[in-house]
């Protein structure tokens, strides 16, 4: 009983969840969002193309997702205590070691580590922790540590342009660094301390545990990494979050270029930028714990067909009409993606070798994020606009909810 009363949300739990909402805000902001800002100062000192500047993050990401799926089998069989407590305080060290950067390959070197560490510290090993703790309040514990770590971008963004223009690039990530370090490594190194909560659980016998029909009813066994990517179901729902993952991140990219190219400002294509990420926040609120009490795959689909609707708004309607809905719409849907590609793979699936299962979930999705914005350059090279782009889009968003309807069937 105390095993099964910890697992839907002690006290201890909850607190874990608020820290670790408050250490991803900072690893999220450091390592992931202030990038943007450094670019344009970077290439003015050092004279690098802005491509050579992204290439170094584009591997950075692919190298998460690779290390990812050896991070879900060491978060399965060891817990998350050394693994986030030791990326912290290497993600620490890689800051201040970009800030000496003074060579490109080294600059490559630099990213790539910090790609490796990313895995280590960013979503995946809070989501396992989340996993492990709570059952029937699992939507609502991500919907807390989400909703707390959308702030990411919002706080560090103009923190680190503001750093910039005081101090220069270079000691603003000294700076970041610091703050990365203080704000990570004790709260990883104390609150995840090992417990029997979290001590590693036995490996399931080979073949067990296969889900009962249905995606999610009754909560179905855990399922074993074998089991889980032998079934039809499984690829059907990393399926679905590729697709999805296809369009949401291809946008992102292009938001801005799209509005200046419709006659908006530089301004009010950024501003529409972040007003469509804060839209991410209510999205949570409203979708992530829907999960716990509806059928948790048609909350999900309606999360697909509500980023098609809004992507098909700025599709058919060019004015403020269309972009308002885009971003209230597609805003909200991307807000409540991610936690429910991790309450999905948690209640389908179990909790026993959840990080070996939903580490590959998350490498397809990472393929995706990479390929979304490159897939939407060349239809816009080939095509001579967005449109059809746009509408490749919002067919990508309707299979993604086709392939996850499919697939609970």
């Amino acid at each position: 009983m105390a095993r099964r009363a910890e697992a839907d949300g002690g006290r201890h739990a909850w607190t874990l969840v608020v820290t670790l909402g408050l250490t991803e805000t900072t690893s999220y902001g450091v390592l992931y969002y202030a990038f943007t800002v450094f670019l344009a100062p970077m290439q003015a000192e050092l004279g690098w193309s802005r491509s050579a500047l992204t290439g170094a993050f584009s591997l950075a990401l692919l190298l998460s997702g690779v290390v990812g799926l050896a991070v879900g089998r060491w978060l399965d069989y060891h817990g998350p205590h050394a693994l986030m407590t030791v990326g912290s305080c290497l993600a620490a060290a890689l800051v201040l070691a970009w800030s000496q950067t003074r060579s490109l390959p080294g600059f490559y070197l630099i990213w790539a580590a910090i790609g490796v560490v990313m895995a280590a510290v960013l979503y995946e090993p809070a989501f396992w922790v989340v996993a492990r703790h709570f059952t029937s309040q699992r939507g609502r514990a991500l919907t807390v540590l989400t909703f707390i770590a959308g702030f990411a971008s919002v706080i560090y963004v103009p923190l680190a342009g503001a750093l910039v223009r005081a101090q220069g690039w270079r000691m603003a990530l000294v700076t970041l660094a610091i703050i990365l370090a203080i704000g990570t490594i004790p709260a990883h190194a104390l609150m995840l301390r090992e417990r029997r909560d979290l001590a590693p659980r036995p490996p399931l016998p080979r073949g067990g545990g296969e889900p009962e029909a249905g995606l999610v009813g009754e909560k179905a066994a855990s399922a074993s990494r074998g089991a889980a990517l032998r079934s039809l179901a499984f690829w059907g729902i990393a399926a679905a979050f590729f697709l999805v993952t296809l369009s949401t991140s291809a946008l992102a990219v292009h938001l801005v270029p799209l509005l200046q190219g419709r006659g908006y400002s530089q301004t009010f294509a950024t501003t529409t930028a972040g007003v469509y990420a804060l839209m991410a926040l209510p999205g949570r609120l409203i979708f992530t714990p829907l999960g716990d009490r509806l059928h948790r795959v048609w909350v999900v689909a309606s999360i697909f067909l509500v980023h098609a609707l809004g992507m098909l708004a700025l599709l058919l309607a060019p004015g403020m009409i269309g972009i308002v809905g885009y971003v209230v719409l597609s805003g909200a849907g991307f807000g409540a993606i991610m936690p429910a590609r991790a309450s999905l793979v948690a209640e389908v699936y179990g909790g026993t070798q959840y990080g070996q299962i939903n580490s590959v979930v998350a490498f397809v999705t990472l393929v995706a994020r990479a390929l979304g914005p490159i897939g939407v350059s060349l239809v816009y090279d080939h095509a001579g606009g967005y449109p059809v782009a746009l509408a490749g889009l919002v067919v990508t968003a309707l299979l993604a909810m086709a392939a996850l309807l499919l697939a609970d069937r």
